[in-house]
C-alpha cells in the first residue's frame, strides 16, 4: 500500500486521551493555586542535568539503544561490512545518541514537521517500508519551538500520541479530533457564530479566574487557551488545568517510552532589541524551566512557577503555588510573535485594547509572556561579568523562542552534558520571497557559539544563506559537521546535524506563518509533503538514504573509536555532506547595540531588513507585488524589473493610514483601512479579505518588521483580539 492511499485511510480508532492527574492545577481551572512547598530551594545552578533528567535517562536509554539498533541493523543490511553496529551497541557508552529539532513558523511548521515526524515513527503505516520508521522510538530528546513546539506539545501533552492516530482521528465531520483547523481561532464555530461567541466568552472567563487569583495575564494567555483548543479538545476546557508538569505523572513518559519534550523560548525586556548574539535562551522540560546562558545559568522546578521566592527559597516557606505552568500557556510563550510590532505606528492599537479587555496589563507588557512573580528574583547564579538585572526583576518576560534568529531550537540539544551525537534539524521557516526556508537559523546559531553568549556550546562550520541557496541546500537534506578532525578549533566536537528543509515534492507547502485554518485535504497534503521531505520522496529520489542516514547516526562514535568508516558511508558523506570551510561564514562578529541607527541601501530583488535598534533602509532596483489572494494561494510574487510606480490603495470603514514607500519590499499592513502611496519603482497591495492571512513570518535577529511580519502579525492580533 502507498503512503498516500494509507494517510488518506483514516481510519475510526478510539482515541487515547490523557488521564488526569495529581499534577493538573489545584483550582482545577487556569488558575493557579496555592500548594505546599516541597522543601528546600527550588532554584539550582546550571552547572549539569538535573538529578530527575539524569534518573529518566537511565531509564530511557536502553529504550532508545534497542530501537535504535533495530533502525541501524536495518539501515545496513546491505552494507559490505555490518560490524560497525555491533561494535558500537557492545558497550553502553559507545552507543550513539539521537536529538529532535522542530522549528517555528505557525501551522505550516506544525504540519510539515509532523509529517517529518511520522517518517520516522515505527507506528506510521508505511514508515518503515518508504521511510525511517523506528528513529523516533530510538531518539532521547526532542525539542520544539513555536509552530514546532505545537507538534511536540501536542504529542506529548496527549498521552505521546502519534501522528498517525491523529491522522486517523480526522474527518470533515469529527470537529473535536486533534488539529481540527477548519476554522482558523477568528471563528472558532465556522458559520455557528453563536458557537464562537460562546468559546470566546469561555477564554475571556479563563483568563479572568487568573487574574482574579492576583497573577498579570496578556496576550500570550489568550494565545495559548485559543491554541489549546485545537490541541487539546477533548480535555475539559480543553485544558484549562492541564500543566506541563503533568507530563512527570503519564505512564508513558515515566517509563521513559518517549523523548524527553522541550519548549524554546527568549528573554526579552519589554522594548527591548534580541539578537542571536545577546539573547537569553529558556527551555521548559518537564522536570524544570531555565537557560544554560551566563546571563541567568539557573533552573527552577517548572511545577512551582508562580510562587514567591528569593534565591530559590519560597518567601513563605509553606506556601507555594502550582497551576502557574499551563500547558498553553507555556506553549503560547514559545509562539509569542505579538511583540514584534513593538515600536511601530501599532503600539497604541494594541495598548488601546488592552486598556479595554486585560484587566491587569500596563502599557509595555500586553505583548509579551508575562511570568511574574520572577522565578529567577534574588540569584546570583549568574557569570561575574553579566549583568544581575534579571534577578532584580520583578517579573520574567519571556517571548517566541525564534525572535532572536534562532528558529531552529538547537541550543538545549548541544548541551554538552546531553552528550548527543546527531540531531535531526526540520527547518520549516519562510527565509526566502517565496517562503522556502535558507539556512538563516544555522547560520545565527552558528554565529552566537563566537559570543559570550554562546561560549558554552559549539556549532559545526555551515555556509552562508546565499550558498545555501545556491547550493540547492534548502531543498535537500544534507550532512554538517561530517568530520570531526575538521572541528577542532571549535570549543568542543559538536553533534552531526541531519539538516531536514521543507520544500516541494507533492505539495506546495510554503504556506504563510500566519495562515489559520487548514481544510482536511490541506493537512493531510501538508503531512504527506513533509513525510516525503523526510525521506527523500519516500526513498525514490535514494533508497539508500535509510542507510546514509544511519551513517550520519554513527559517525560521532565511529570516528570517536578510530573504526572503520564502511564503504557506502564514505559514498553517502561524498553526496550529503558539507565540509566547505572556505565558503563559510564568518565567526568575526559585529554586534549592534538596541540604541544605535544604521542606514542601508538594497539594491534589487527581495531584501530581509533587520532592525537593531533603529534602522532606515532606501531600496533601488526590482521589486514584488503582492494582490488579492485566497487563503489557499501565495500571495508573494517573483521579483519584478524596474517598472513605474504603483499606488496602494485599501477601502474599509474604520481607520486610515497613510504610509510613503519609496523602492524596493515595503512594510505594509491592512488593519482596518490603509492608504498607501509608493514612489519609484514599488509593490502593488490590492485588498485582502479578513479571512486571508497571506504574508509569513519573519524569523531575523531583533524585532523583524519586514513586509511580511507587520501584515501577518497584525492579522494575529486582530484575531487575538477579536477572543476578547
Amino acid at each position: 500500500m502507498q503512503l498516500n492511499d494509507v494517510l488518506l485511510a483514516l481510519s475510526v480508532l478510539s482515541y487515547v486521551t490523557t488521564t488526569q492527574v495529581n499534577a493538573w492545577s489545584p483550582t482545577n481551572g487556569y488558575a493557579p493555586g496555592n500548594v505546599s512547598c516541597p522543601g528546600g530551594t527550588l532554584i539550582r545552578s546550571a552547572t549539569g542535568l538535573s538529578q530527575n533528567e539524569i534518573e529518566w535517562l537511565k531509564k530511557r536509554n536502553p529504550i532508545a539503544k534497542s530501537a535504535l539498533h533495530d533502525f541501524l541493523t536495518r539501515g545496513t543490511t546491505n552494507f559490505s561490512n555490518t560490524d560497525l553496529v555491533e561494535k558500537l551497541f557492545s558497550d553502553d557508552k559507545n552507543v550513539p545518541k539521537v536529538g529532535i529539532a522542530a522549528s517555528g513558523g505557525g501551522y505550516r511548521a506544525m504540519l510539515s514537521a509532523a509529517g517529518m515526524v511520522a517518517a520516522m515513527d515505527d507506528r506510521t503505516y508505511g514508515a518503515d517500508e518508504h521511510g525511517l520508521g523506528g528513529l523516533l522510538q530510538g531518539a532521547t530528546y526532542f525539542a520544539g519551538l513555536s509552530g514546532g513546539n505545537w507538534l511536540t506539545t501536542t504529542l506529548a501533552w496527549n498521552n505521546w500520541t502519534s501522528v498517525q492516530d491523529i491522522l486517523n482521528n480526522l474527518s470533515a465531520t469529527n470537529t473535536s479530533s486533534i488539529w481540527d483547523l477548519e476554522n482558523s481561532v477568528l471563528s472558532p464555530g465556522g458559520v455557528n457564530q453563536t458557537l464562537t461567541a460562546q468559546i470566546f466568552e469561555a477564554i475571556r472567563e479563563e483568563i479572568d479566574l487568573k487574574v482574579a487569583a492576583g497573577f498579570k495575564v496578556s496576550l500570550v494567555d489568550v494565545w495559548g487557551r485559543a491554541l489549546s483548543r485545537y490541541f487539546f479538545p477533548n480535555l475539559p476546557e480543553a485544558g484549562s488545568a492541564l500543566t506541563w508538569s503533568s507530563i512527570r505523572d503519564f505512564d508513558v513518559f515515566k517509563n521513559a517510552g518517549m523523548p524527553f519534550p522541550i519548549s524554546v523560548a527568549d528573554g526579552k525586556y519589554p522594548g527591548s532589541t534580541i539578537s542571536s548574539t545577546n539573547s537569553t535562551v529558556f527551555e521548559f522540560n518537564p522536570f524544570e524551566m531555565g537557560s544554560w546562558d551566563p546571563t541567568l545559568n539557573a533552573f527552577t522546578d517548572v511545577q512551582y512557577l508562580g510562587s514567591k521566592v528569593d534565591n530559590g527559597l519560597p518567601i513563605e516557606s509553606d506556601q507555594c503555588i502550582a497551576g502557574f505552568d499551563n500547558v498553553g500557556f507555556i506553549t503560547g510563550t514559545s509562539a509569542d510573535i505579538f511583540n514584534l510590532v513593538s515600536g511601530s505606528s501599532f503600539t497604541a492599537i494594541i495598548s488601546a485594547f488592552a486598556a479595554k479587555f486585560l484587566p491587569n496589563a500596563t502599557g509595555d507588557d500586553t505583548d509579551i509572556g508575562i511570568y511574574a512573580p520572577n522565578p529567577f528574583k534574588g540569584i546570583s547564579t549568574m557569570d561575574a561579568d553579566y549583568s544581575i538585572a534579571l534577578s532584580k526583576s520583578d517579573t520574567l518576560y519571556l517571548v517566541d523562542g525564534g525572535e532572536d534568529g534562532e528558529v531552529i531550537p538547537f541550543e538545549p540539544l548541544l548541551q554538552k552534558k546531553r552528550d548527543l551525537d546527531v540531531i535531526f534539524a526540520f527547518d520549516n521557516s519562510d527565509d526566502t520571497d517565496e517562503q522556502w526556508p535558507n539556512g538563516n537559523s544555522l547560520v545565527q546559531t552558528y554565529q552566537r557559539q563566537f559570543t559570550s553568549q554562546g561560549r558554552h556550546f559549539a556549532f559545526p562550520y555551515v555556509p552562508t544563506t546565499e550558498v545555501f541557496v545556491k547550493e540547492g541546500l534548502n531543498k535537500r537534506p544534507t550532512f554538517f559537521g561530517c568530520d570531526a578532525s575538521n572541528l577542532t578549533e571549535l570549543a568542543y566536537v559538536p553533534p552531526l546535524i541531519v539538516y531536514i528543509p521543507n520544500t516541494e515534492y507533492s505539495y506546495a507547502s510554503n504556506t504563510s506563518t500566519f495562515k489559520l485554518s487548514y481544510d482536511l485535504e490541506e493537512r493531510i497534503a501538508m503531512i504527506q509533503n513533509g513525510f516525503e521531505a523526510m525521506t527523500m520522496g519516500n526513498l525514490t529520489k535514494d533508497p539508500d538514504f535509510v542507510g546514509c542516514v544511519s551513517c550520519a547516526i554513527m559517525r560521532r562514535k565511529q570516528e570517536s573509536l578510530n573504526i572503520t568508516l564502511p564503504d557506502e558511508c564514505a559514498k553517502c558523506f561524498s553526496t550529503y555532506c558539507w565540509n566547505d570551510k572556505s565558503t563559510s561564514i564568518s565567526s568575526n562578529l559585529t554586534t549592534s547595540s538596541s540604541n544605535s541607527t544604521a542606514t542601508m541601501t538594497l539594491t534589487g530583488g527581495y531584501h530581509n531588513t533587520t532592525l537593531l535598534g533603529s534602522m532606515s533602509a532606501t531600496a533601488t532596483g526590482k521589486t514584488n507585488s503582492i494582490s488579492s489572494a485566497s487563503s489557499s494561494t501565495k500571495s508573494i510574487s517573483e521579483a519584478h524589473e524596474p517598472g513605474n510606480s504603483s499606488d496602494l490603495t485599501t477601502s474599509s470603514s474604520n481607520s486610515t493610514v497613510t504610509m510613503a514607500l519609496t523602492g524596493g519590499y515595503h512594510n505594509t499592513t491592512l488593519l482596518g483601512s490603509m492608504s498607501a502611496t509608493a514612489t519609484g519603482k514599488t509593490n502593488s497591495i490590492s485588498s485582502a479579505s479578513s479571512s486571508t492571512k497571506s504574508i509569513s513570518e519573519a524569523h531575523g535577529a531583533g524585532n523583524m518588521l519586514n513586509a511580511k511580519n507587520v501584515l501577518g502579525t497584525m492579522a494575529l492580533i486582530r484575531v487575538i483580539y477579536s477572543l476578547l
